[in-house]
């Protein structure tokens, strides 16, 4: 019997589900819900019971979950992830679900198996009004995954914006660090995304910080991702310049930012920098200079032509 109700639990049902779970526009969803769960009333088997909760906090189902509550499922049950039902619906951005859940006894703070909380998992998929609703209900907005990153590390990182200015005004930690010893502002500025750089200087983020290998945030801006814009990345770097970034530091390899941004063949920064009055002829500890570490002719060239 236990593998015929297994199998009918296990049963697909198609469609899509909008973002914040609208019950009209998922009313099939939760009917099928529904006569699963009628089935299962009549039989004593737990298991399926928090298997359904944790199907229901991912497609909203309100009426469906306040039934299988009563029938006795539970709120601390978890998936093979370990995701309760709480952290199910954080992601999936239901929060009437939710509200219901934490009013039965749910962890707001529940760490799933990599260490990704409700809020975490809430940021990590953009839904900006679940991570409000549980910042509001006492959600811990420094609790970090297992890899030490953070919520306002993944917010930056993604280059969210208002869940960057969200999570900084209910008090997360503006210079927090993962166990790389990156933290958001290093993620930001890798990423050209200067608006979340200067909200987290605004913080007191300074901007002559080192992080892991003596790396500045001006070093990660001048090295910015292929994928960000020249356009952006010289933006940040401009920030960070005007804010007090030291121009010329060294990481644990002896290289600058202009270095760093001679390598990976970023000619607007390397013409930004020297224009700021970087030193060409620095050496890092292999004895090169940005000119000898030029991913391209052309910036070579400058590099030479600038000394």
């Amino acid at each position: 019997m236990a593998a015929v109700l297994s199998a009918l639990l296990l049963t697909g049902v198609a469609g899509s589900l909008s973002a914040a779970g609208d019950r009209t526009g998922n009313r099939y969803v939760c009917s099928e819900l529904a006569r699963k769960l009628d089935v299962l009333a009549r039989y004593d088997s737990r298991r399926e019971r928090d298997f359904l909760l944790l199907e229901a906090a991912r497609k909203g189902c309100v009426e469906e979950a306040v039934r299988m509550l009563d029938l006795g499922a539970s709120v601390r049950a978890r998936n093979r992830i370990g995701n309760t039902a709480l952290s199910v619906a954080a992601e999936a951005g239901q929060r009437r679900l939710a509200a219901l859940l934490l009013e039965h006894g749910a962890e707001i703070d529940h760490p799933n198996l990599a260490g990704d909380t409700p809020l975490l998992l809430a940021v990590r998929a953009n839904r900006r009004a679940m991570a409000r609703f549980l910042l509001e209900r006492k959600a811990d907005p420094d609790r970090a995954d297992r890899q030490g990153v953070s919520p306002l590390i993944a917010a930056a990182f993604k280059g969210s914006d208002r869940l960057v200015d969200l999570l900084l005004r209910h008090g997360a930690d503006p210079d927090r660090r993962d166990r790389t010893g990156k933290s958001a502002i290093v993620y930001a500025a890798a990423r050209g995304f200067t608006g979340i750089v200067r909200r987290l200087l605004d913080s007191g983020v300074p901007a002559d910080r080192r992080y892991g290998h003596e790396l500045t945030a001006l070093m990660w801006a001048a090295g910015h991702a292929n994928d960000t814009p020249a356009a952006d990345g010289v933006a940040t770097a401009t920030l960070l310049l005007d804010r007090g970034a030291p121009l010329d530091a060294r990481d644990d390899r002896g290289m600058t930012a202009l270095m760093i941004a001679a390598a990976r063949d970023h000619r607007e920064m390397v013409e930004l920098l020297l224009a700021r009055g970087a030193d060409p002829h620095l050496r890092d500890l292999e004895g090169r200079n940005a000119a000898d570490l030029a991913a391209s002719p052309e910036i070579r060239a400058l590099l030479e032509s600038a000394g």
